[in-house]
């Protein structure tokens, strides 16, 4: 009997537990979403074309995010978009950077919120969800 019930605590708490993961799941879609309209619509449009209200502006055309795959022999350049994002690495003599360094404005906003090295870590994680929301936006 108590093993019967220890399972059904189990099954139960497990439940509670997938039902909790799928909302936080869905926040963190949510505030991804949020982060790449606020971040990145405004030239790379709501689809991720190219097609921003400040494209036209612009002196390079922003990316179509949706064909990354597509020009890479259909693998998604992970680490050149986590690095593209980021911007941090980038090396001036290498040409001028149209795209904002979102690492260094990441890491503005984080402030000392997480102690010395903890702030290094939430920027990187901040960028690693942007860049699976790329990833997300490709054509197939």
């Amino acid at each position: 009997m108590i093993l019967k019930s220890s399972l059904a605590t189990a099954i139960a708490a497990s439940g509670v537990l997938c039902a909790f993961s799928s909302v936080a799941a869905a926040q963190d879609r949510y505030a991804v979403a949020e982060e790449y309209r606020i971040s990145c619509q405004v030239c790379h449009g709501p689809k991720g074309k190219g097609d921003g209200p400040m494209a036209s502006a612009l002196k390079v055309k922003p990316t179509d995010l949706t064909k990354l795959e597509e020009t890479n022999d259909y693998k998604f350049p992970f680490l050149k978009v986590f690095q593209t994002i980021d911007g941090r690495a980038m090396i001036p003599a290498h040409g001028t950077r149209d795209m904002p360094v979102w690492g260094r404005r990441y890491i503005e906003d984080v402030g000392d919120k997480y102690g010395p090295y903890g702030g290094e870590a939430a920027v990187r994680a901040r960028v690693l969800e942007l860049v699976y929301y790329v990833q997300s936006l490709q054509e197939r």
